[in-house]
């Protein structure tokens, strides 16, 4: 993370005060210790600046720029670091400005490099908390989207997308205030936990006073040493269904929006959900294979032998009966037609203070074209799910998560010019 920096680095619309603030330079134009200040100071007597390119550079790197937000259809990195921000203003123009000074600092956290750091004068805070200071990027992704309070909060309903609405609540949701919903949310993926903790920690850093953190959960994935699907904290596969990454139809079909000005972006649902360690360590693996309606060492479905064979989840057995029990998280959920595109994390967050049980749990992250789609997979898991004696769901939002940025615009450019 130590590419010098360039002195096009400024998106075109961030203000000249900010770049008075983030280079050292004091309100009557004095310099305050400030170094590299070239092109900066040949662009303090305009508004406009040009942002810099995806580097070529840095090794291990996502495109910033593209026609979809990295972070979605991106293939997944070990480690998350996800957060629930509300805003602290109440104009559209605010928001507009926020999105406008992000865009340059996501692209240049995503090049490897530090947001801002300018300056030698230890006298005043530096312009990056420098924690990933010379790490590799560790194909950091960023993904930013916008929650429904937000359009009440700024004025703006009418642009409310109708599909962006909180989810309904589902049977067995225990859902906790300070792990539900949000005005935006900043999704950092990456290969090393610092490197995404370090991009949420900055963007944040430089929205001061703007957003404050409502709720944020860290996550890890551990993938087989012979590469392949995840496994979750129950020891089972997790994303085995899901939509080729690389199959531009199918995900028209799932997970992009085809209208509106959340033209070629997407739906994030995301939920908390704790996973009762304690009583699934006491359950027989043959009713824990039967709770997911899979094998546990294989992943494959019941009755067939690897982990991506097709399978009919009406199928039953010479007695009649189910071979997938009609209870199992995979028979109700292959029963409810709806397909969605899982990104989830396992997380570990110490204990339950009232229980002492493991805090721990998933992460659940789910991509798809309108969020009716995970509402359906979730009506039809209901009460009737096996997997609802070991879980319990502890948080909930959904997002729309903006189309990807073309060089010369910003994120969310496209909400700003709906009317």
């Amino acid at each position: 993370m130590t590419e010098p920096i360039d002195e096009k680095w400024i998106n075109k619309k961030v203000s000249r005060r900010d770049i008075l603030k983030l280079t050292g330079v004091g309100a009557a134009g004095v310099a305050i210790g400030a170094t590299s200040l070239g092109g900066v100071i040949k662009a303090m007597g305009s508004d406009v600046f040009e942002p810099v390119a995806d580097s070529t550079r840095a090794i291990n790197k996502v495109d910033f720029y593209g026609k979809y937000q990295s972070g979605i259809t991106t293939p997944v990195q070990t480690n998350i670091y996800f957060a629930s921000l509300d805003v602290l203003f109440t104009s559209k123009k605010d928001l507009q400005e926020l999105f406008q000074k992000w865009t340059p600092l996501v692209e240049r956290l995503m090049n490897g490099e530090l947001m801002v750091d300018l300056t030698t004068n230890t006298r005043i805070p530096t312009g990056d908390t420098g924690e990933a200071a010379g790490m590799d990027v560790a194909n950091l992704s960023i993904t930013i989207g916008v929650g429904p309070s937000l359009f009440d909060k700024l004025g703006i309903s009418h642009l409310k997308p109708a599909e962006l609405k909180d989810l309904p609540h589902f049977p067995k949701d225990q859902l906790q205030k300070e792990f539900t919903g949000g005005d935006i949310c900043i999704q950092a993926c990456a290969d090393d936990p610092q490197v995404a903790f370090h991009a949420v920690r900055n963007l944040v850093r430089a929205a001061s006073g703007k957003v404050e953190i409502k709720w944020s959960q860290a996550g890890f994935n551990s993938f087989p040493a012979d590469g392949g699907t995840p496994r979750n904290l129950f020891a089972f596969k997790d994303g085995t269904v899901n939509p080729t990454i690389t199959d531009e139809k199918d995900l028209n079909k799932v997970v992009w929006v085809d209208k509106g000005w959340l033209k070629d972006g997407t739906y994030l649902v995301a939920r908390k959900i704790q996973m009762h360690l304690e009583t699934w360590d006491r359950t027989s693996l043959k009713d824990q294979e039967a709770t997911f309606g899979r094998y546990r060492d294989s992943g494959a479905p019941f009755g067939k032998t690897k982990e991506f064979d097709d399978f009919d989840v009406e199928a039953k057995d010479s007695k009649g009966e189910y071979i997938m029990p009609d209870t199992s998280h995979v028979h109700l959920a292959r029963k409810s037609g709806a397909r969605i595109l899982r990104r989830s994390y396992s997380y570990a967050s110490g204990v339950m203070s009232n229980t002492g049980e493991h805090d721990a749990g998933l992460i659940f992250i789910s991509f798809q074209k309108d969020p009716a789609q995970f509402t359906t997979v979730q009506n039809s898991l209901g009460r009737l799910d096996k997997m609802n004696e070991y879980i319990t769901h502890r948080g909930s939002a959904v997002f729309a998560c903006f189309p990807g940025v073309q060089k010369g615009s910003y994120l969310g450019e496209a909400l700003f010019n709906a009317v």
